[in-house]
Parts: C-alpha cells; structure tokens; sequence
C-alpha cells in the first residue's frame, strides 16, 4: 500500500479506500457481521486504512457493523462518514439538516460506529444555501472543540459544486469528496485545481463509474432496474456508457491489467487525488482494488512515476 497526506488535515491516508454504503442493504444484499468482519481482515493485511460510510447507508446500518469490526484496533483506522440524510426506505431519504437533527445524527453515528471521535465528518449532497447554514456550521465547530470530529469535509453533489467548493477554507472544511473517473473527469477542469489551491484533501468516490469500468459489463448488457444501475441511468445511457468503457477497455488498458485495477490507478494519478474510494462485496474485491497501488502510474508523494 501506498500513502498520501490528506490535505491540510495531516493524516497520513492509503491511496485505496474502502467504501461501504453495501453495507445498508441497498446493493441487493444483507451482510452478517462476520462478512463485514472478514472484509475488514482483508483491508487490514492490505494496509488500507480510510473507511467511508454515511448515517443514511441503511439508517446507521452500515455504521453499525463497522463499528464491531474495527472496534479492536480502532486507533489504525480514519474513519470518515456523512450527516444530512435519513434512510427512509431503500433509494429513499428525507433531508434533516437544522443545527438540531446534526447534533442528534452525530451522536447517533457515535453511538453506532461504537467511537468516541469521528476522524472525518463530511456534509453529504447538500445544496448551497443549506450548506452556508452558521448554526449548523456553529455545530460543527463544538463538536471538534468537544473531540467529537477532529475534520470536516464536504463529500458533494456530482454537479452544481464549485460554489461549495471555492468556500472550502472559509467554511472550516479540510477535504471535498466528489465523483471522479475516467468516464467523469469535469472535476479536472476547476474542481481539483480549486483543491489544490486551497491544499484540500480528495476523496476520490465511485472511482469504477458505478461498475462500467469494472471490465464486467459489456454493450448489450441489462441491468435490473431493481439494482443500484438499473436505476442510475435511463438503458440508452447506459448503453452509451458501456460503448466508451470497452473503447477505453481496449485502447487504454495495457495487456494483463485488470480494468477495474487499471482505473482506480487512473483516478489516483491525479495529483489533487487523495484517495479512492471504491466499494467491495468481499475479501477478495477489497485485495483486486488495493492491488491498484502497487502500479508503476501511482505514486506515493502525488509525483507520477516513471
């Protein structure tokens, strides 16, 4: 494994991550607390130690088995998850955000993640005048004089976000997660400068494009309209989708590289890119997506290497 500084947080993060919104049931599957537990194992032998979750992954189900699963050696692990949503049902949320509910969903993800200290808490798809709430940000504030959250983040919308963004250092916030791959790059042309600037951590989310750079899907292929694609994108789009990842496949990704491996290094040649995000339904997906930072287009210092 391979590590960045986080921004102007300080800490000291593996440049693969791993995701967990699996874990609230919505991607077709529930899991037991000793599957979550082996998916730990795994990143634990890998070296990855950034996990990111959110209180609306399953009403704090996701959180919740987390929070046994790392409870051992809690002190290895940034641990970074969201406020501002409430499960409802699957694919369903209302929006609490008043000064009030941030204080109920923080000591609720406490109580779940089974923590004392969130290391990364991050604003989740708010819109812009929600996000300059004082009260909230007020809330924010005494929850890290308190040692409830030693950083703030913003983990945005995938569109609409660069007023967000550009407010970063005077909203107190030291990192911004936002949807970058190779079928998603606009967050190149003033996103990532923008963090650059500002010396923001980056988190890197849905680095695989929702599975259509995973080399599992091919043009043609329907998804269920039940699951988490089929609901994504009307099939015209995602026949599109499909038709630029196998161009991509075939003109991009070098012989004996797994795609999925390929892209993730590809999101982390990005000097403003932090970390990658990706979610995983096993041990042995948590192994294929660190294996991303042992390729030669992935470097420790935010350097290309050559």
């Amino acid at each position: 494994m391979r590590y960045r500084k986080l921004g102007r947080t300080g800490m000291k993060v593996s440049v693969v991550g791993l995701g967990t919104w699996q874990f609230g049931g919505e991607w077709g599957r529930a899991y037991t607390q000793g599957e979550v537990d082996a998916v730990f194992d795994a990143a634990r032998d890998c070296g990855i130690n950034l996990i990111d979750t959110a209180e609306c992954y399953g009403d704090h189900l996701s959180e919740s088995l987390i929070g046994p699963a790392i409870k051992r050696d809690r002190d290895r692990w940034l641990l970074a998850t969201k406020f501002g949503h409430k499960f409802n049902a699957p694919f369903d949320r209302d929006e609490p955000r008043s000064a009030a509910d941030i204080r109920a969903q923080l000591d609720a993800s406490l109580k779940a993640l089974q923590t004392e200290t969130i290391d990364l808490y991050q604003y989740h798809s708010w819109g812009d005048d929600q996000f300059r709430d004082d009260e909230v940000l007020a809330v924010l504030l005494k929850a890290k004089d308190q040692g409830k959250v030693r950083h703030i983040g913003n983990s945005v919308r995938k569109k609409d976000y660069l007023k967000q963004i550009e407010a970063s250092s005077d909203r107190s916030i030291e990192t911004v997660q936002v949807v970058y791959n190779r079928l998603s790059r606009e967050p190149e042309e003033r996103a990532l400068p923008m963090c650059i600037e500002q010396d923001l951590g980056v988190l890197a989310r849905t680095p695989l494009a929702s599975g259509y750079l995973s080399g599992k899907y091919k043009p043609g292929h329907r998804f269920d309209p039940e699951e988490v694609r089929g609901r994504m994108h009307k099939q015209d789009q995602r026949e599109a989708l499909l038709q630029e990842a196998a161009k991509i496949q075939r003109d991009e990704v070098p012989d004996g590289v797994e795609p999925a491996r390929w892209a993730l290094g590809w999101v982390l040649q990005h000097p403003a890119v932090s970390c990658v995000i990706p979610g995983c339904k096993s041990p042995e997906q948590v192994r294929g997506n660190a294996s991303a930072a042992e390729l030669d287009m992935v470097a420790d210092d935010h350097r290309l290497a050559v």
